[in-house]
């Protein structure tokens, strides 16, 4: 993964770097969570998954060839980015009225349903975070501020039965030793990652949660500080041209995003109402 020691004298105090300075310095920098297939670090050390995909093509299109990326806890993504340790975030973030306080989103870039990582063969039957919380012996991994952590409260999951994780790999190395009965995360992240490591479990059916009677259909997006008006404006006129193109569904499809998980007309204004 490239690393740039000069990063902080292209922004000024107390400022993130513009699209101006971006051009200039010729690479932008991306924090991620390291959840494949969202945004992850591959073998080589190079940002991989669908959201560094998205991020790669769009500042190439303003003018901005590469993308220096950073691995970083999940909790640590939103806050990283306020502090000016990155420029954009692509990890798939979900886009939230909570979050939209605190950052600024591009419109969406894809969607994906929810799922377990369970044993093989399912021993507890779990199938929603209703059955988790049904029973007090089962124990479930989700990451730390993630909107699954806000699920699995909603429906009464315990705080006794949560493990708070910060990344997906330390959630599949807590199944593998037994540490915890489920992982919740999205389905299309539980199918890669056992395509990564392997193992003998299963991934539940897929659902999207139903919370004060309405579906929760979690849409992801770019990332940026507020007040990056002008880089806001440039990444979603991209994001419609690839939108509009076809583009957006060739960047998703080798992560195993289809036509179903891309933007359905559902806007960042009315996810951020709620």
């Amino acid at each position: 993964m490239a690393l740039a020691p000069t990063l902080a004298s292209c922004s000024r105090a107390g400022e993130g770097a513009s699209l101006d300075d971006l051009r200039e310095q010729g690479f932008v920098r991306v924090g991620l969570a390291n959840e494949i297939p969202f945004g992850f670090v591959d073998g080589g050390g190079e940002p991989a998954g669908q959201s560094p995909a998205v991020a790669k093509a769009v500042f190439e299109e303003l003018g901005v060839p590469e993308i220096v990326a950073t691995s970083t806890s999940w909790d640590g993504l939103i806050p990283g980015l306020q502090n000016n340790q990155f420029d954009i975030l692509a990890a798939g973030v979900f886009i939230t009225p909570e979050r939209c306080q605190e950052v600024a989103f591009s419109e969406p870039t894809a969607t994906a349903p929810e799922a377990f990582m369970v044993e093989a063969g399912n021993p507890y039957d779990i199938q929603h975070f209703e059955d988790i919380a049904a029973n007090p012996d089962i124990r479930l991994a989700v990451l730390n501020a993630s909107v699954e952590q806000t699920y699995a409260e909603y429906f009464g999951v315990s705080d006794d039965q949560m493990e708070l994780i910060p990344d997906q790999t330390t959630g599949f190395e807590l199944l593998e030793n037994g540490r915890v009965d489920a992982i919740s995360m999205l389905k299309v992240s539980h199918e890669y990652l056992l395509i990564e490591r392997g193992g003998d479990f299963d991934v539940t059916e897929p659902f999207y949660p139903v919370m004060d009677g309405k579906e929760e259909k979690g849409w992801g997006g770019l990332c940026m500080r507020q007040g990056d008006d002008e880089m806001l404006q440039e990444v979603n006129r991209v994001i419609a041209e690839f939108t509009e193109s076809g583009r957006l569904l060739e960047l998703g499809e080798e992560w195993g995003f289809t036509e179903d998980d891309l933007p359905d007309g559902t806007t960042t204004a009315e996810l951020c109402e709620g």
